[in-house]
């Protein structure tokens, strides 16, 4: 038997919930369960991570959390759970399956086209970093980060997933175009990997021409694999594709522990009346039984509900008008009642249980994520993000004012676009501007130097952050404004 950590949830997550676990325990899946405190509630006794230390721990004792949907309170400065357990604990890949349901009916569906796509979405970096700062009263400034070993984690995981799935094909959504160091060192940690699978097709999409992609012909993609917000938004699009986020599986992947859980939200309005849909969470179970191994007890189960919504049975969310609407409880019944049965559309293999070698979760440190840095790197300037509701020619001319010998001012760009020395006098200011200085002829520079310069631009403006002007080698580790 394993045992794992199962958290409720919040509102409707206690009772889908309950249903699911129903389903396993007539399956007689090989499973025992802790229960953890998590949610909302939590977060009410005046934990801020909206969870207890007891929770934490045994969850990174057993390396499965399976959780409901759970609410983040507003207005209180505090994180999202869901988040922030993603993050504490490194499960870098979040994985959503989205498959044509026959007795769902969507678009695709009553056209014929059937969907199978897989969603790998980064789930560390990014801009869900959290990491914001007010520059001026007008400015709000986030950091978005992007690694190359946390892109090479979760795009090796999207490969080997695809691979083992038996996929074609596997696409990179970015927005390479624009953001050509964040996205464009995504993209090519992208095709750096695609060496190593050459039985894939390895392409890519720019993500806006991806969205329009997906919801015209969606039965063109395998495997899609993305940054953090942009598979955010991607992996919630596909959910409309086959009925909503009621019938979206996820996973988010670690390599010590993982987390199974229903993204859907937690439907106050409907909590305790036991009529909620519990397909998604039992989805999401459903994957977590074969990350598990319990490749038995998984198709089982997967095909029990796919006969079940085959025939008609529906929760009142979806299904025919004018068919009974089944409470969560008759629906798990159902779903139980149909053990051994399989759908006429795309029923799953009988496959035996196989071993899964347990990861060890006792670390003593903090693992570092690095790789090796060969290019020789040294400072060539730095950009002074200054508050001034000054015009441009006016702020250029305070700060020339301090660039001494060892410095020349190259541009001055608001909100990314150059004012200074060209611009246009149509472009509308914001009171920050980016005043970039370079070496004069190329010399390299000290961070001595940067602080130097730092001190003298206060004397004329609040200076409201700084950014190091990196070279390695002959690449610039930094990009140009718009029109520089």
């Amino acid at each position: 038997m394993t045992k794992i950590a199962v958290a409720k949830g919040d509102g409707i997550g206690p009772e889908i919930m309950d249903a699911v676990l129903s389903i396993f325990d007539a399956a007689k899946v090989p499973l025992t369960y802790e229960v953890v405190d998590m949610g909302k509630w939590v977060f009410d006794k005046g934990y801020s991570n909206g969870m207890t230390p007891e929770a934490k721990q045994t969850i990174e004792t057993l390396g499965i959390l399976f959780k409901g949907p759970m609410e983040t309170p507003k207005g209180k400065g505090v994180k999202s759970v869901n988040v922030t357990a993603r993050k504490t604990w490194n499960t870098y890949a979040n994985k959503r399956t989205f498959q044509t349901l026959h007795g769902v009916d969507t678009v695709f569906s009553k056209a014929g086209i059937p969907i199978d796509i897989t969603i790998v979405r980064e789930n560390i970096e990014d801009t869900y970093g959290g990491i914001e700062h007010m520059l001026t009263n007008d400015v709000a400034l986030s950091r978005r980060f992007i690694t190359r070993p946390g892109s090479m984690q979760v795009i090796k995981y999207a490969f080997e997933m695809a691979k083992k799935k038996g996929c074609k094909r596997i696409t990179c959504g970015h927005k390479a175009n624009i953001m050509k160091l964040t996205d464009g060192l995504f993209l090519e940690v992208f095709y750096e990997i695609a060496k190593e699978y050459p039985e894939l097709k390895a392409d890519d999409v720019i993500v806006d021409d991806l969205c329009m992609k997906l919801v015209s012909k969606p039965d063109l993609f395998d495997v899609v694999v993305l940054t953090n917000l942009q598979g955010d938004i991607v992996s919630d699009l596909c959910a409309g594709l086959v009925g909503g986020l009621g019938f979206a599986p996820s996973a988010n992947i670690g390599d010590h522990i993982s987390i199974f859980e229903a993204v859907h939200g937690t439907a106050p309005d409907i909590a305790g009346k036991n009529i909620a849909n519990p397909t998604a969470l039992l989805l999401s179970g459903i994957g977590m039984l074969r990350h598990l191994g319990l490749m038995q007890s998984a198709g089982t189960i997967e095909n029990a509900l796919l006969y079940t919504l085959e025939s008609g049975k529906h929760t009142g969310d979806f299904g025919e008008k004018g068919t009974t609407n089944l409470n969560t409880t008759e629906f798990a019944n159902a779903i139980i009642a149909n053990f051994g049965q399989k759908p006429a559309h795309n029923p799953k293999p009988d496959m035996q249980d196989v071993s899964v070698t347990p990861t060890i979760f006792a670390l003593e440190n903090n693992p570092m994520l690095e790789t090796t840095d060969t290019n020789n790197e040294f400072i060539v300037g730095v950009d002074m993000f200054i508050e001034s509701n000054e015009q441009p020619n006016a702020v250029a001319e305070k700060c020339l004012k301090h660039t001494l010998d060892l410095f020349k001012l190259v541009t001055i760009s608001n909100r990314g676009t150059q004012v200074w020395p060209t611009g246009s006098v149509y472009t509308n200011l914001v009171n920050q501007y980016r005043c970039r200085f370079e070496s004069v002829g190329d010399i390299p520079l000290t961070q001595i130097d940067i602080i130097e310069l730092y001190k003298r631009l206060t004397a004329d403006f609040k200076v409201c952050s700084t950014e190091i002007l990196n070279m390695w080698g002959d690449k610039k580790a930094y990009s140009l404004a718009q029109g520089q």
